[in-house]
């Protein structure tokens, strides 16, 4: 049913809830897990033309550190492929699901109240659009969560 998970990134460390689920998925049905990381290029609109090579280096080496270190969360376990890639966050994630044939997402989002952090965010955008299922997974780490008891 899947072949190929997508799991995109922001390099926080509050991510393992999500490997852990990834993972399950990718175990389940042998699937390719691909790890985006989207350099969210609306932050360069005010910097100043001369600064904008420098700040998009350092930001496309956090993506690289990011997808690294998550592929190295389930490298071992499952087949993993690294993306980079440059633009608004929610529109990348939408994009490769189709260009790369994704057929599940799984994907963190912030906040104890899921309805409250899901509007406006690229979690709310991309559940709201894509053409797969996407698993969010709560990243908060908030204390009512069994897993972490």
């Amino acid at each position: 049913m899947y072949d190929d998970i997508l799991l995109p990134t922001d390099g926080t460390e509050s991510m393992d809830d999500v490997y852990r689920h990834t993972l399950d998925l990718a175990h389940r049905h042998d699937a390719t897990v691909h790890v985006l990381y989207v350099v969210d290029d609306r932050a360069f609109l005010t910097l100043a033309p001369d600064l904008v090579d420098d700040v998009v280096d350092e930001l496309e080496g956090e993506g690289n550190e990011a997808t690294a270190a998550a592929r190295a969360k389930l490298d071992d376990e499952v087949a993993t492929k690294a993306v980079l890639r440059r633009g608004d966050p929610a529109e990348e994630i939408l994009a490769y699901i189709e260009e790369a044939g994704i057929d599940v997402v799984t994907m963190g989002t912030h906040g104890a109240n899921y309805r409250q952090n899901m509007v406006g965010s690229v979690s709310a955008r991309v559940v709201a659009n894509a053409t797969v299922p996407v698993l969010t997974v709560n990243v908060n780490g908030d204390a009512s969560d069994a897993d972490n008891e």
